[in-house]
């Protein structure tokens, strides 16, 4: 079986100001929370979802990725 390539990248997007900026994920985790630099509101995953990249990411954390899940879809 061939192991998924996991990207470490992705594009948050702030729903309050459209700011947005590229931050490495961490691979071992979800991220809970993101402070966005430009309006300083605190991101938090929409429900269903587990971290901030599933919910204003252009690419689910790795943990997501490496399940084969689709973008969004926390497994639960």
């Amino acid at each position: 079986m061939r192991e998924r390539s996991v990207i470490l990248e992705s594009t948050l997007t702030c729903p309050h100001c459209g700011h947005a900026k590229t931050e490495r994920m961490p691979t071992d985790a979800c991220q809970w929370f993101y402070e966005c630099e430009a309006c300083h509101a605190l991101l938090r995953p929409k429900p269903g979802e587990c971290c901030v990249f599933c919910s204003f990411g252009t690419v689910p954390c790795p943990p997501v990725q490496a399940r084969g899940k689709q973008p969004g879809c926390c497994g639960k």
